[in-house]
């Protein structure tokens, strides 16, 4: 079989609502958690915040000729405790077959092996260990009680700088400002910016559109920055220079983004920045990529992950 254009790896707690389960094991421990789980095998688990997103992504597969997304789950359950999980894959009609049960230890480490394009997960700290081995991932955000688009689109949103794109200009907004940040940007409007983690995601996702029909294509990408003219035309040319196309381009010039993702009605936004994934996920799944300047930061508030995955 040929080898998909694009595999995202889940973790079971993005995926699937597992708080309760989670509660268990904080509560009661290992013991009562697997009690737990085995008597309810047959209970399908609800949808977790990435659930809507990767039903959508699956079903891509079946407007192309062959298979070119793959889902693969990673979870720090045993394959026993796991069972309830695989089931409820099943039972939600998901066309995932391969996994890694980590029985709770961090499965980030097969996000390689499996050749992932990207990574979703819950737990902050598997989605620095992932981006620090140079996969694309993020810390998933949600809100479960939004209302269900009945879209069968995929909207997906990113932000540009130490996301699509490398942190270089970020870097000179932080230390520099905005007006040298301007300046700085419009004097390197001709030279490409460097890739960010997630430049290879996004080019899965174009070479995908490439094999879809254009006047009816199930994914619809955007670009959604706080940058502004003068500092838009570095971020058009660099797009063009990787010959990579972005449905919409949204340029806020400081704007609170949320809106403008409720507008586009997107599925899922990616950002660096841990307040804008904040507001974002009233509206949408929002992943944040611990990555770049502004995490570095030494005054940079320490990151909020949800428990880790069970």
């Amino acid at each position: 079989m040929t080898a998909p254009l694009l595999t995202v790896a889940i973790s079971s707690r993005a995926l699937f609502d597992l708080d309760e389960s989670n509660r268990i094991y904080e509560e009661e421990g290992l013991d009562a958690y697997r009690s737990y789980q085995i008597e309810r095998e047959e209970v399908p688990l609800d949808p977790g915040d990435a659930f809507s997103f990767v039903k959508k992504l699956l079903k891509i597969n079946g407007s192309l000729d062959e298979p070119g997304v793959e889902v693969i789950l990673l979870s720090r359950n045993s394959a026993d405790t796991g069972l309830r999980i695989f089931n409820s894959i099943r039972s939600h009609d998901l066309e995932i077959t391969r996994a890694a049960f980590s029985g709770g230890s961090s499965p980030y480490r097969y996000v390689g092996p499996f050749r992932c394009d990207l990574f979703l997960s819950t737990d902050a700290d598997d989605v620095a260990r992932a981006l620090q081995s140079g996969a694309a991932a993020a810390t998933l955000f949600g809100r479960r009680t939004r209302p269900r688009r009945e879209s069968q689109q995929l909207r997906i949103a990113f932000d540009g700088d130490a996301v699509l794109f490398s942190d270089e200009a970020e870097r000179v907004f932080e230390t520099e400002g905005m007006e040298q940040f301007s300046a700085s940007e419009a004097a390197a409007a001709d030279k490409p910016l460097a890739g960010g983690p997630f430049k290879r995601f996004l080019a899965g996702l174009h070479g995908l559109q490439r094999r879809l029909p254009h006047d009816d294509c199930p994914i619809r990408t955007a670009l959604v920055t706080a940058r502004e003219a003068p500092a838009h035309e570095r971020v058009i040319k660099t797009l063009r220079a990787w010959d990579i196309r972005l449905d919409e381009s949204l340029f806020l010039g400081g704007h609170e983004k949320a809106d403008f993702l409720e507008a586009f009605e997107a599925d899922v936004f990616f950002d660096d920045r841990q307040q804008n994934c904040e507001s974002a996920s009233e509206h949408t799944a929002a992943g944040h990529v611990p990555r770049g300047v502004v995490d570095a930061a030494p005054d940079h508030p320490e990151r909020e992950g949800r428990a880790s995955d069970t």
